[in-house]
């Protein structure tokens, strides 16, 4: 019987068979999830300097460049690999931009997962979503500034992992790749967090009511 091969399972098989147009095709395919990582990620105060697309951009060279090697050693799954040169290039940007400046902030030192966190901030803005009225306007700032506050509550891997699991709707089994721990213990920790973050938001309830 043969074997129907998805989409991108066809280009990651394209990709480890060492074909130079798989690469930039697997790239595309997964943009859009690897701009919401950017988008989570990227410093606020590099905000009107930098945006996701430039991001992408310079980590599509990187990722061309570098797709031999990982062809004949690849270590991680393609889609964390693609993730992980992108988030590289998000660390080198923002060592550029802010420079001394980076030593200043503890948000900015890499975490477990060897990327720059997201901040508080930008995980808020994600929940809420956007509005367009001004009444509307003044109740998601209420919200985004509890929710701020709430995240900044959790311990910085609890933070971490909701941000892998919820946010950049990473697997388990990838969540736990990432931070080199087993996947129960992934599993079991981002349920806690998941807990912990519910738990704080249920001491307002007010905030949330319409």
């Amino acid at each position: 019987m043969s074997v129907v091969w998805s989409g991108s399972e066809l280009l990651k098989r394209r990709l480890l068979e060492g074909d130079p147009r798989a690469s930039l095709e697997l790239f595309e395919y997964y943009r859009s999830r690897l701009r919401r990582m950017v988008r989570l990620r990227l410093d606020h105060r590099l905000q009107g300097r930098l945006d996701p697309s430039d991001v992408l951009q310079e980590a599509c060279v990187d990722v061309v460049r570098r797709a031999p090697q990982y062809a004949s050693n690849p270590t991680m799954p393609p889609y964390l690999w693609l993730r992980f040169l992108t988030g590289q290039r998000l660390l080198a940007l923002h060592r550029k931009h802010l420079g001394a400046k980076m030593r200043d902030a503890g948000q900015e030192i890499p975490l477990h997962s060897g990327l720059p966190p997201a901040s508080s901030a930008s995980l808020a803005a994600d929940v809420l979503g956007s509005t367009s009225t001004p009444s509307h306007a003044a109740i998601r700032l209420e919200r985004q500034i509890f929710l701020q506050e709430a995240l900044n509550l959790m311990p910085p891997l609890d933070r971490e992992i909701l941000t892998l699991r919820h946010f950049e709707e990473l697997s388990n089994n990838e969540t736990a790749h990432l931070l080199g721990i087993q996947k129960a213990a992934a599993s079991n920790r981002y349920m806690r967090a998941l807990k912990r973050l519910k738990e704080i938001l249920a001491t307002h309830p007010e905030v949330f009511k319409e």
